[in-house]
């Protein structure tokens, strides 16, 4: 049982649950009835799906993993660790966003780097510790 990977796990559904149900309705659905062309519209849509496409994957991988019930991948903590890089790259690019945007307390309102960046740190440190 890895429990660094089961926790990333965890963290990940609860940000998946959140997905769907604020960030669609906080996000995704105010750029859609927006006064803004079709296009970016839809380019918008599609990149909040990516997402969630990703998000629901990894999180799948990270708790089936943890259990080391996965047999898709030989070397599951490699996948553990570059999910956690990857995430980790999300924190970083939303924390630098929210820093240098014009909105007040912007890494605070913006807080979905705090679970990435817990998401980040728990897989790697399962992918590490575990090699």
């Amino acid at each position: 049982m890895n429990y660094f990977t089961l926790f990333a796990g965890i963290i990940a559904l609860i940000a998946v649950i959140g997905h769907f149900a604020m960030g669609k309705k906080m996000y995704l659905t105010p750029v859609l009835k927006s006064d803004i062309d079709e296009v970016p519209k839809k380019v918008v849509e599609s990149l909040f799906h990516y997402m969630s496409a990703f998000m629901i994957i990894t999180t799948f991988f990270l708790i089936w993993s943890s259990f080391g019930m996965c047999r898709l991948f030989e070397h599951t903590n490699e996948v553990a660790l570059f999910i956690g890089i990857i995430y980790g790259g999300f924190a970083i690019t939303q924390f630098i966003i929210a820093l240098i945007s014009s909105i007040k307390m912007g890494p605070l309102k913006m807080f979905q780097w705090i679970f990435w960046m817990a998401i980040s740190v728990l897989s790697i440190l399962g992918g590490v510790l575990t090699s």
